[in-house]
């Protein structure tokens, strides 16, 4: 190859290329790409914290001390609670009234179960109907228990319904499982399961009893 020489014959040396620009392909469709995944991560954090803040306001608004939802049993009648052979024969009937004291929620009942325990054995199960409660609403439901189950007693268990046969006053707990949700203006939150446990129940044979202050349920969540 011939070199180069300038018009009054001085030598510059071989010609200089021109500079070549490289282009990478898809790095600017890979930045929008994780762009638009970051913004939707942000939108969905954002979203969760919301909702999550929504719910936590309206369950401090329903059950903070003055607006507290309140269960009270107020009237029970056992004409029938006898133990032979493991088998408990039982007629049972509880009324229990629901307060709403809110003025602005609304509380959807979409389940309610209902279950009778003595000495820590369960011995009946119903399904309630659902139901709306509306504000400042009072809502009375009626649990009837009515039948036969196995139920073994032994030890100081079958020492203590001896005791309590003899002096015609049973303890019996009724709990309440629920999923409820909330309505604050067109607003309904998600379902929760809180479960409401009256425990302190003295009741006697053959009679319409008054739970009075022993009626008083507890809400756990």
């Amino acid at each position: 190859m011939a070199e180069k020489q300038g018009l009054n014959g001085a030598y510059y040396g071989p010609a200089i290329p021109p500079p070549r620009h490289y282009h990478r392909p898809g790095r600017g469709s890979s930045c929008c790409g994780c762009c638009c995944l970051v913004t939707f991560l942000l939108k969905v954090i954002f979203t969760v914290l919301a909702l999550v803040g929504l719910f936590i306001l309206v369950v401090w608004l329903i059950f903070r001390p003055i607006n507290k939802v309140k269960l009270h049993v107020t009237d029970v009648a056992l004409t029938e609670f006898n133990h032979t052979n493991n088998m408990l024969r039982y007629n049972l009937t509880f009324n229990v009234n629901i307060r709403n004291p809110n003025k602005k929620i609304g509380i959807y009942y979409d389940r309610i179960e209902a279950k009778a325990f003595y000495e820590g054995q369960r011995f009946h199960y119903q399904s309630l109907t659902p139901f709306y409660q509306g504000h400042k609403n009072t809502t009375v439901l009626n649990v009837v228990f009515n039948g036969q189950q196995p139920v073994t007693l032994q030890g100081q268990e079958l020492t203590q319904f001896n005791s309590e046969k003899a002096s015609g006053l049973y303890s019996i707990t009724l709990e309440l499982s629920l999923r409820v949700r909330f309505k604050l203006g067109k607003v309904k939150t998600t379902r929760f399961k809180p479960k409401i446990e009256c425990d302190d129940l003295k009741i006697p044979l053959n009679g319409l009893s008054s739970a009075g202050s022993s009626g008083k349920c507890d809400i756990k969540f």
